[in-house]
């Protein structure tokens, strides 16, 4: 992954009410799963853009409120606690619209799926302020929701910056709101195609294992079987669609929406994703990584990007009031690796 060690970008955690400018405070409502997060914690979901010292620094500046009180970084946040907060101010001017194309699955006046490419950022952030998804939907789209503020306008949930595929986008803000409950509530089918290296044993089964921060690298996540607050609940579904020798490609669900949760599952399993190079180690995959080239054949690089994509959506609409299901297809290199490993590598019980 590139861009700043501490990119926001996370695999489909979903946005709810953020900034809007420097003097406006922010009422919030803790909506939480597990209590006694510390506040300063607490603050980075909410503006995943600022470190735990920034956050700490509001703190100690009077510019967080605990149910009507004052915070301190210490205190600790419970389900339904009212929080009331002045964010900083923004580190960079408002996104502007860009003329980039986007492949457009779905929309009418009141949401869109778009088909995310690989190596897009979501929204602006330190390191990445053009060429994003937020800076694209401002061309294409006269109205978006604005609960998020500027630098998220219409994003109800994120993908990695390297994952393509599905991702919904909110015009107005009650379809926002009602979209991000659904998605709080579990009530968003969301699969994913994965090729991954190496071999899982089982044909389906399910991963539940806790997720939390790396304690000494803030770009990696871990699991972790330890019940402490800063791990949190985990849990995905997969069925392998293909095997090959060495190689499987296989459909994840994930029941929850944390950092890097795919990732993170099935690299615990001994599959990592392919050309990930945070947990398998390298960023890319060619063909003579499949087999020894032919004389005068060329060597062709098959993936430059991790073979995660978000490949099929499915919810209730919250205006129409009918079941939506969309399918963003297979991104041409993974595609021309799975013809590769059909080629190179089949499958052999």
């Amino acid at each position: 992954m590139t861009g700043d060690p501490h990119d926001p970008e996370d695999d489909e955690e979903v946005s709810f009410s953020l900034p809007r400018g420097e003097d406006e405070w922010i009422d919030h409502v803790a909506l939480i799963r597990r209590d006694h997060l510390r506040l300063d914690q607490f603050l980075l979901t909410l503006l995943p853009d600022i470190t735990r010292s920034m956050a700490q620094k509001l703190i100690e500046d009077g510019r967080v409120m605990v149910n009507g009180r004052p915070g301190k970084s210490s205190t600790r946040i419970r389900h339904g606690d009212k929080l009331r907060f002045a964010p900083p101010p923004p580190p960079h001017p408002e996104p502007v619209a860009e003329e980039i194309p986007l492949d457009i699955l779905y929309q009418d006046e009141f949401l869109a799926v778009i088909n995310k490419p690989a190596n897009m950022v979501v929204h602006p952030a330190k390191g990445n302020w053009s060429g994003t998804l937020v800076n694209a939907l401002r061309f294409h789209f006269p109205q978006l929701s604005g609960i998020n503020g500027d630098y998220r306008a219409g994003i109800v949930h994120r993908l990695d910056r390297d994952t393509s595929g599905a991702i919904l986008i909110a015009k107005e803000e009650n379809t926002h709101r009602d979209l991000a409950m659904l998605f709080e509530t579990r009530k968003v089918f969301k699969e994913y195609a994965v090729i991954a290296q190496g071999t899982l044993d089982r044909d389906s089964d399910y991963v539940e294992k806790r997720i939390m921060h790396h304690p000494t690298d803030r770009v990696r996540m871990i699991v972790t079987d330890k019940d402490i607050p800063e791990a949190k609940e985990a849990v995905s579904y997969y069925e392998v669609a293909e095997r090959f020798r060495g190689f499987t490609f296989v459909k994840f669900q994930p029941r929850t929406g944390r950092t890097h949760q795919i990732r993170v599952h099935i690299a615990s399993l001994g599959c990592p994703v392919l050309a990930d190079k945070i947990y398998g180690g390298r960023d890319q995959f060619r063909l003579s990584d499949l087999a020894p080239l032919q004389p005068g054949e060329e060597d062709k690089v098959l993936l430059t990007r991790q073979a995660l994509h978000a490949h099929r959506l499915r919810f209730i609409h919250p205006r129409l009031e009918k079941m939506m299901e969309f399918v963003a297809p297979l991104p041409r290199q993974l595609e021309d690796t799975l013809d590769a490993l059909r080629r190179l590598r089949p499958w052999r019980s």
